[in-house]
């Protein structure tokens, strides 16, 4: 900083990741583009939360902190399912868990505020940006404020922040007291001046949503309708009838030109050396080697959280942009000719869906592809396609490979079969992963998913292109348990199917009720907010293992729990010898399904043949 001429940053960024200067972590990108507009930023990488000192490193910044939990909830990042607690953190030097706090924004932000009482403070990330209302907490079970308000923080930026990080520097930069930053697309503020909100939608009040889980049901199906940059309306909830937490519209999305300088920064794409002594970050081996390609998503799927953070519009990279990155990766020494992965949340989304997005945005009560495509589904794979053929052609480049997942259904409705031949020629690495994530029509429509037979077609699908292309290539099925709508009876449908397709997965996701999704609503309501009709949902730990075990019935670990679960559903015909039985009974027990001779009687029958055969 010294030798910069920097004598006071004008920002201090407190991040609960280790530093890594690459884009595709949050904090480098904000930090980066921040330096770009001509900002100064001290970075602290988690700190100690235990003292007040830790924070004082650069001392108070000219304009203000920026605090983040990092790329994931820190709740998610120390806690499976289960609640128990992970072993390591792949965002922290050597792998090493603890580095950081519960609830780390919360934390960081009321370490600040204990020794500068006055500076602005701006929270954004993952953590903040899906908490920025009134939320449903999976680890303390019970409805919490607005991260704003517990947090103590000023502002948050929501959303992937580059367009608004640049409006609040330059506004903080003019003399605008943080305070009086209420105009901002992208952000959240707290206000008691009821006059001021102008508007604005009225969500039900804190106090209603956290005792009624039908006004919570609702509140949450009026903020998906508004996650809309072009469409969506000004939010806010009422808190004690004197505080209002005010969400604003989204920030625009942005243009490809604006995307390409975002990833045009000068980035060094490695972990900061001071961690060098330690291992590195291990999280920076998944993204080293990989590309992305575009943002946002038009899928829908229910358990994701996309539609709040990076919305439903697609924005892509240009193929000069992306050509000039492989070329960067091509030249680091330890490029060994592979490009992991090139694309986004789903990878071939390249594309907005429909022509009028850009300018009207995305319908607020209809999907894309769910429950049926829109007619007016736009439906293209070539300039997916010709991007990777220019990425193939690269000197160095060996292999690219598709890993950040496709979207079948998608691929299906293209009458153009080029993709699919090419992507089985090309970019499988033996075994091709897409997420179904269940194949019972009841749990799917739950879900967001497309229904079994679209999964089944596509199996036949990719099958007879490997097969045309003299290839044995395999396809390995995501697949979650216990989602909301599900109960034994699909858990076993799924264990049937499974059977049948002669793969048992070796890990299988519990649903896990992250911030900011609709079937975390319906996990804590028991209600779909888009419909408020009635939903089952296992939330008995003993039900949800049963319905885990279920997917993994072939695992002797695994076996009473099966086998509770086949009696509770009324399928004792799957506990058998037959070949479409899921367990045996075992020794001493009478087989509940198809009965067979008894293994002793078998041998008996072999015996008298062959005396007959001797005699």
């Amino acid at each position: 900083m010294l030798a910069r001429g920097i004598r006071q940053p004008d920002f201090v960024y407190v991040i609960g990741d280790a530093y890594v200067d690459h884009p595709s972590f949050g904090h480098a990108i904000i930090s980066r583009i921040l330096e770009s507009h001509g900002y100064s930023v001290g970075i602290i990488s988690q700190p100690g939360w235990k003292e007040e000192d830790n924070i004082d490193v650069f001392g108070e910044p000219r304009l203000g902190f920026l605090v983040t939990a990092g790329n994931m909830d820190s709740m998610v990042n120390h806690f499976s399912v289960s609640k128990r607690r992970r072993e390591t953190d792949a965002y922290s030097p050597g792998g090493v868990m603890g580095k950081r706090p519960d609830y780390a924004t919360i934390v960081y932000c009321n370490l600040i505020r204990k020794k500068y009482k006055h500076a602005p403070i701006i929270i954004g990330g993952i953590e903040a940006s899906l908490r920025r209302l009134a939320h449903y907490d999976y680890w303390s079970n019970k409805v919490r404020r607005s991260i704003l308000l517990d947090s103590g923080a000023d502002l948050i930026s929501y959303g992937m922040g580059e367009r608004s990080i640049i409006e609040i520097a330059d506004a903080l930069d003019s003399g605008i007291a943080i305070q009086d930053l209420t105009f901002v697309d992208g952000t959240v503020y707290k206000t008691r001046k009821r006059e001021d909100i102008y508007d604005a939608l009225k969500l039900p009040c804190f106090e209603q949503i956290k005792s009624e889980k039908e006004a919570y049901a609702k509140s949450f199906y009026m903020q998906y309708c508004n996650t809309d940059p072009f469409n969506g309306k000004r939010l806010f909830e009422t808190y004690d009838e004197k505080l209002f937490v005010v969400q604003n519209p989204p920030a625009k999305p942005l243009s490809q030109e604006e995307m390409d300088d975002v990833y045009a920064l000068p980035f060094t794409r490695t972990y900061h050396p001071s961690y060098a002594k330690a291992g590195g970050v291990p999280a920076i081996e998944e993204v080293k080697f990989s590309i992305v390609s575009s943002r946002g998503c038009f899928g829908g799927c229910n358990f994701c959280a996309l539609t709040f953070h990076q919305g439903r519009i697609i924005q892509a990279r240009s193929h000069a942009s992306i050509l000039k990155e492989a070329e960067m990766i091509a030249d680091d020494p330890d490029f060994k000719g592979y490009i992991h992965d090139v694309g986004g949340p789903t990878a071939n989304f390249r594309e907005p869906s429909c022509r009028k997005q850009m300018e009207q945005g995305v319908c607020q009560k209809k999907q894309c592809l769910f429950p049926t495509p829109c007619k007016n589904l736009l439906v293209s794979h070539k300039d997916y396609l010709s991007l990777l053929r220019k990425l193939r052609a690269l000197k160095k480049v060996k292999k690219v490979f598709i890993r950040s997942g496709i979207r079948y259904d998608y691929l299906l409705l293209d009458k153009d079969s080029s993709f699919l031949r090419e992507l089985c020629e090309h970019h499988v690495s033996g075994q091709l992963k897409v997420a179904p994530e269940h194949i019972s029509n009841a749990a799917l429509e739950k879900m967001g998913k497309p229904s079994v037979e679209v999964y089944r077609r596509f199996c036949r699908e990719y099958e007879k292109m490997n097969q045309k292309l003299g290839k044995k290539q395999y396809m390995v099925p995501y697949l979650m348990s216990s989602h909301p709508g599900s109960t034994l009876k699909e858990a076993v449908e799924l264990a049937e199917f499974l059977r049948d397709f002669g793969y048992m997965p070796e890990q299988v996701q519990d649903f896990y009720p992250t911030p900011s999704t609709i079937s975390t609503c319906m996990y804590y309501t028991g209600l779909h907010p888009c419909t408020m009709e009635k939903v089952y949902v296992a939330v008995n730990p003993h039900e949800k293992a049963m319905q885990r075990a279920l997917i993994q019935y072939r695992d002797p670990k695994n076996y009473e729990l099966v086998k509770e679960a086949l009696l509770r559903a009324g399928r004792r015909d799957l506990i058998g010898f037959d070949s479409k039985c899921l367990i045996r009974p075992r020794r001493g027990e009478e087989a509940l399904g198809k009965k067979h001779p008894p293994l002793r009687a078998k041998r008996k029958t072999i015996r008298n043949r062959h005396s007959k055969k001797t005699k």
